[in-house]
């Protein structure tokens, strides 16, 4: 007899909390931002964007592993994501939703690391530090991102960013989302 074991975490995700799943055919409007602007912020507008990650794991009665599943998405929060409405542009628009595609980028490297893991005992270890790893390097993406483009006023560095996004989503295509087109 096996015992299923559930284990869900979910970064910045709230169950009642309305979200839009990245696709590459949907883009982001400014009707999508939805929450109140924060006047003393230097910022036009905020993306808030995640990756949420779940699993199951199959076991024996003895604790030992049989198999796992995964469930990981990127996710758009309207309610916590807004925008200055005097200033913001189509421009700065194609940069919020370069946010948003760069968190479907790591949930595709999220799953792309996941396939490569072996069903054993250790299975739920190396899960968690594959999402920590990935969490780690999707904030410093975005990091970089902002740093590098001058939150959108540096247009040229803008489209290097634009161009290299979409070739790393390519380039990971076979780990998409189903609903992501």
């Amino acid at each position: 007899m096996s015992k299923l074991f559930i284990f869900i975490f979910l970064l910045l995700c709230v169950q009642e909390e309305p979200v839009i799943t990245w696709s590459k055919d949907a883009k982001l409007t400014w009707a999508d931002f939805k929450a109140k602007p924060k006047t003393n912020s230097s910022a036009v507008a905020i993306t808030a964007s995640g990756i949420t990650f779940g699993f199951s794991i199959k076991s024996t009665d003895k604790n030992e592993v049989l198999s796992f599943n995964t469930d990981v998405n990127a996710y758009f929060y309207p309610e916590q994501s807004w925008y200055k409405p005097e200033r913001a542009t189509k421009h700065v628009l194609g940069h919020e939703q370069l946010h948003f595609s760069i968190t479907e980028l790591h949930a595709r490297k999220f799953r792309a690391r996941i396939a490569q893991l072996k069903v054993s005992n250790q299975v739920r270890k190396e899960l968690k530090t594959l999402q920590s790893a990935i969490n780690k390097e999707l904030a410093e993406m975005q990091n970089r991102y902002d740093t590098e483009t001058d939150f959108s006023r540096n247009e040229e560095s803008q489209e290097k960013w634009n161009t290299f996004v979409n070739a790393e989503l390519t380039k990971y295509d076979a780990y998409k989302s189903i609903d992501a087109n």
